[in-house]
């Protein structure tokens, strides 16, 4: 199988960058698997697991919170809101960033527009707990 090169990166520190065979992604329109090759794409990043297959055959998750992914015939870079190796996050740091998001959504300051991504991604992290304490 061809590999490709593949780069995680978060504002916190780079936590990936080798040769992958494959790579699924928590896109915002559904999830996406990346492999060598794959057509010039750029999207947007959902709360979510991205599951990476290494060239040597290890499989590696880790959870990301949104971010952008820039695909290309010869690799993949996901620059990642945040991001940490899923076997370090546990179940108190996503119901944090729930709480925090449901402050946010509490203040009644926001636009329409506002309010609705607000929940879009208090649905998200939601989801995302159930995975997390499900693995």
């Amino acid at each position: 199988m061809a590999d490709f090169n593949f780069e995680l990166v978060s504002p916190e520190r780079l936590l990936l960058s080798e040769r992958v065979t494959e790579v699924v992604i928590p896109a915002t329109e559904g999830e996406m698997t990346v492999m060598a090759n794959h057509a010039p794409t750029m999207t947007t990043l959902k709360p979510g697991v991205v599951t990476v297959k290494t060239a040597g055959g290890k499989t590696e998750r880790y959870v990301v919170f949104g971010g952008f992914a820039d695909i290309l015939p010869t690799g993949c870079t996901l620059l990642a809101e945040s991001a940490v190796p899923a076997d370090e996050l546990d179940r108190s740091a996503i119901e944090k960033r729930v709480a925090a998001v449901k402050s946010q959504i509490d203040e009644n300051s926001h636009s329409d527009e506002h309010l609705t991504r607000l929940e879009q991604f208090l649905s998200e992290l939601t989801q995302l707990n159930e995975i997390v304490v499900a693995a």
